[in-house]
């Protein structure tokens, strides 16, 4: 049940008033992690009066910590990550709670929240494909995977990575689940919007591991750090 201290909502306010309920709000983070950036929405609602329930849907790159970039061959310099088998993305859905653990006492100060999420997430593994020139035919232009048995040492000179769609249609997808934990450092200046810095970890594990690098394991478990920026609208 909402604290019968909380202030009731009033058709009137405009976000100057501290200690308004917000019943609901929709929010949008950009963030970077320690593989990669992304972004996510997230729909919230009050259970308690310091207690949110949420559900949110993100996006994000995944590389792996040993992709080094180089540049090919050809005039224009094209870069690419020599022994890199697949280009990964995270397509990430979850539920939670997002608790108050300091709460503004003045207009001006942050509030400080944790949050806590389970859900599903589903890894987009494309074929990276390089482009070579054949050394029997030097205006040849080819197209190869590195994890390829027509991949020998003397393929010739690498031009610099496929164009991204190359590898679309050989697509695999790796479900998994996913957990996260969160601190959230809200310094909006209006209660009724939302402007936060927010950190927090990542902990993924997938059945069948993703293969990203030549010469390296597959991962089953993913762990991630990420920083944000959070950005949204509270109304009654």
């Amino acid at each position: 049940m909402f604290s019968q201290n909380q202030n009731l909502p009033s058709t009137n306010e405009n976000g100057t008033t501290l200690n308004v309920l917000y019943r609901k709000d929709f929010s949008g983070k950009i963030y970077a992690n320690t593989r990669g950036y992304g972004f996510l929405i997230k729909r919230s609602k009050h259970v308690t009066a310091k207690t949110r329930s949420f559900y949110e849907v993100g996006f994000q790159t995944l590389n792996h910590p040993k992709e080094v970039n180089s540049q090919g061959e050809s005039e224009n310099k094209r870069r690419f990550v020599y022994g890199k088998l697949n280009t990964v993305f995270l397509l990430r859905g979850g539920i939670g709670l997002q608790n108050i653990l300091f709460q503004k006492g003045d207009i001006k100060a942050v509030e400080i929240r944790y949050s806590y999420s389970i859900g599903p997430v589903f890894a987009f593994a494309k074929p990276y494909y390089l482009q070579i020139y054949k050394n029997s035919e030097p205006k040849k232009i080819d197209y190869i995977k590195f994890d390829s048995e027509s991949f020998p040492p003397d393929s010739g000179n690498i031009i610099g990575r496929g164009g991204y769609a190359k590898g679309l249609s050989e697509m695999k997808i790796y479900p998994g689940l996913c957990g996260k934990f969160d601190l959230s450092f809200e310094y909006a200046p209006y209660t009724n919007l939302i402007r936060a810095i927010e950190t927090g970890i990542w902990v993924e594990y997938f059945p069948k591991a993703i293969p990203m690098m030549a010469f390296n394991p597959t991962e089953h478990f993913i762990i991630t750090f990420h920083v944000g920026f959070v950005f949204g609208r509270k109304w009654f």
